[in-house]
């Protein structure tokens, strides 16, 4: 069954404070976190302060920026305290992600400048693992969380991070804190949450390797689907996704997008990049409706929005369709996007929209 992310965040609280909750009786202010410049202390506050500060956006649905509010302990509070705190901001996080709508978007700059409850857990979640990982090295004590956590940070905020032999050591090594055999040491990253194009009627929601995965057998995705849908295309086109994450070639925003109607959130179908644009510039993109969607403009409307959005970009000049010659309702989608036919075969029309000239 498909998560939103609070049962996660749950989890990985609970193994950190019943990790940390038997070394409280250390000095965390005298040892410093790993490789951080804070000491444990600090990193133990600073846990809290993520926790409650993605809570905040998510209850707040920030759009231009972080909720102005800070927390601090009281004077005296002791390291259980402390853990006491986060197990408190932690069960408000996952009471947020709990009562926030899936169509929700709040504020985070990386890389797209927002985020919903699912990428806000997997942040919440990588947030509690790492730094936890951090404080238990300062503090010479073994951790390893569950790898079902690592998996499920990686498959939403690391989609351009091939997977390795252990989800654990492939978070480490992705976040600079370990090394991966053949895999050169990483000195900066960022996580990426999805990226959404809005339309005046549909938001374009970028796929997930872990929706991939799910749609590419008999999940939804984490989508609520009009009557119909997923179908097969939308499947097909997933299981292509999940296994450019696998191969490590994956680049998000060159993937799949979920069509998703703003009116009462039912996705509609799915539309995409076959891969990244090639040296000329060229990129190729399919779609699909379910049935009960066709005939309204949707496909339409949301083509010329991907297309808009890709030939925004320095990369591409080109914008390239390949339709079978008898899908008479392709052709017409493409004409009224703007695109042009260009070739033709005994089975295919190649049709192609270019960037603006002059």
């Amino acid at each position: 069954m498909w998560t939103t992310g609070a049962e996660q965040v749950e989890q990985a609280v609970d193994e950190c404070v019943g990790l940390l909750g038997a070394v409280t009786d250390r000095d965390w202010e005298a040892v410093r976190a790993g490789r951080l410049q804070w000491s444990c202390r600090e990193t133990a506050v600073h846990i809290a302060e993520d926790l409650i500060a993605y809570a905040g956006q998510l209850a707040g649905r920030e759009q231009e920026a972080y909720t102005p509010f800070e927390i601090s302990l009281e004077e005296g509070t002791d390291n259980a305290g402390a853990l006491r705190v986060i197990r408190t901001t932690g069960a408000l996080f996952a009471a947020a992600i709990r009562t926030t709508p899936r169509e929700v978007r709040a504020f985070h700059p990386y890389p797209f400048r927002s985020a919903n409850r699912e990428g806000f857990a997997a942040m919440g979640v990588a947030e509690v693992l790492l730094h936890t990982h951090d404080m238990a090295e300062g503090l010479g004590v073994a951790y390893e969380p569950a790898p079902e956590l690592c998996d499920f940070v990686l498959t939403r905020i690391f989609p351009h991070v091939q997977p390795g032999p252990a989800p654990w050591r492939t978070l480490l090594w992705a976040t600079g804190r370990g090394d991966l055999p053949g895999r050169e040491p990483v000195t900066e990253w960022r996580w990426s949450n999805n990226h959404v194009i809005p339309t005046d009627r549909l938001t374009l929601q970028g796929v997930t390797p872990a929706a991939a995965s799910d749609l590419s057998t008999v999940g939804d995705g984490g989508f609520e689907w009009l009557d119909g849908g997923p179908i097969e295309g939308t499947r097909i086109g997933a299981g292509l996704v999940f296994k450019q994450y696998e191969d490590g070639v994956h680049r998000p925003e060159w993937g799949m997008y979920v069509l998703v109607r703003r009116e009462d959130g039912r996705a509609l179908g799915a539309m995409g990049f076959h891969s990244v644009p090639d040296e000329s510039g060229r990129v190729e993109v399919g779609y699909d409706l379910v049935e009960a969607a066709r005939g309204h403009g949707y496909a339409t409307e949301a083509l010329r929005a991907l297309s808009a959005w890709a030939l925004s970009r320095d990369e591409v000049r080109t914008v390239v369709a390949n339709v079978e010659r008898d899908n008479t309702p392709s052709h017409r989608v493409l004409a009224r996007a703007g695109f042009e036919a260009v070739a033709e075969d005994i089975e295919h029309v190649t049709y192609e929209l270019r960037e603006p000239r002059g």
